[in-house]
């Protein structure tokens, strides 16, 4: 069976556009590299950060609802997001959350590695984690942030669930990952990109979606063709995947986790510079063809980011 090389990105809601972007370009140094709308509510932006490239594996997204309300954390969710960054470059980065007044909690043992929580403006789960190999990838210079500290990607994310097993089922026999342990109330699967721990808690409230929560996970699938066979091994679990929807920068289909949590299966192809050069990446506000002939009209609603 083909093995997906992990997390393509994770999409999550926030209730500010300037705050948001403020937060991630310039406290935690990620490069905006594409500023789009929602494709099924363009009054509203979207947002992607990542690396220099826009690597996938590197993607964090947002709709920035304006005034959206507060979610709720609970079954069913994405529990936190963990980005990578090299074990040296940990002290940096709990001088910064202080210096920046971000609210964090004292740095724990996860697996073996030190790991410190966070939560952006809207209240969503973060954390980072020093991982030695790290520091072999390239890291981008923002502001005040110096390449070698940068984060590097995503490490993985947690996901709350009420049962280990059906979710671990999805995990293990249609996306490719290994099981890899466990840690406390934590288990762990891997793939080559990246790692999802389950976080069982059985009787907890369910979630609730808005500002602070994930939307959804998405894996990667090299093209078409890796997506499909995904496809079928979700339905041979009894999971019924969505048609495949085009969103410019890669094709989606969508289905839920006997856990709740909403899966998105994204193609690499054709990634970000299809319609940006690279250098250029984040810059212009990009709709997709179908909104292009009202581009005045979106733009003069969209809230001003100046």
């Amino acid at each position: 069976m083909p093995r997906l090389p992990g997390i393509h990105h994770v999409t999550a809601i926030a209730s500010d556009p300037k705050r948001n972007l403020d937060f991630y370009t310039r406290t935690l140094g990620l490069r905006l590299v594409k500023k789009t709308v929602n494709f099924d509510d363009p009054s509203a932006y979207h947002f992607y950060y990542g690396d220099e490239a826009g690597q996938p594996g590197t993607i964090l997204t947002f709709f920035p609802w304006p005034g959206a309300r507060q979610g709720r954390n609970g079954l069913g969710f994405t529990h936190e997001t963990v980005f990578r960054v090299p074990e040296s470059a940990l002290a940096f980065w709990t001088g910064r959350l202080v210096e920046h007044g971000v609210a964090h909690d004292a740095s724990e043992q996860r697996f073996g590695r030190k790991v410190l929580p966070f939560q952006d403006p809207d209240g969503l789960r973060l954390a980072i984690v020093g991982v030695p190999e790290a520091g072999a990838q390239p890291g981008r210079a923002a502001g005040d942030i110096p390449a070698e500290a940068a984060i590097r990607g995503f490490d993985g994310v947690t996901l709350l669930v009420g049962e280990e097993a059906p979710t671990a089922a999805v995990l293990t026999e249609a996306m490719g990952f290994t099981p890899a342990g466990r840690d406390g109330a934590l288990a762990r699967f891997t793939s080559p990109g990246g790692t999802v721990d389950l976080r069982v808690a059985p009787g907890f409230p369910r979630g609730a979606s808005g500002a602070g929560t994930v939307h959804h996970v998405a894996f990667r699938a090299g093209d078409d063709a890796e997506q499909a066979a995904m496809g079928e091994r979700l339905a041979a679990l009894g999971l019924q995947a969505t048609e495949q929807k085009d969103r410019t920068y890669f094709r989606s289909i969508y289905a839920r986790e006997p856990g709740g949590v909403l899966f998105e299966i994204a193609t690499d192809v054709p990634g970000f510079a299809v319609d940006e050069a690279l250098g250029a990446l984040g810059t212009m506000l990009k709709l997709p063809p179908q909104y292009e002939a009202h581009r005045a009209m979106i733009e003069a609603a969209l809230p001003a980011l100046d």
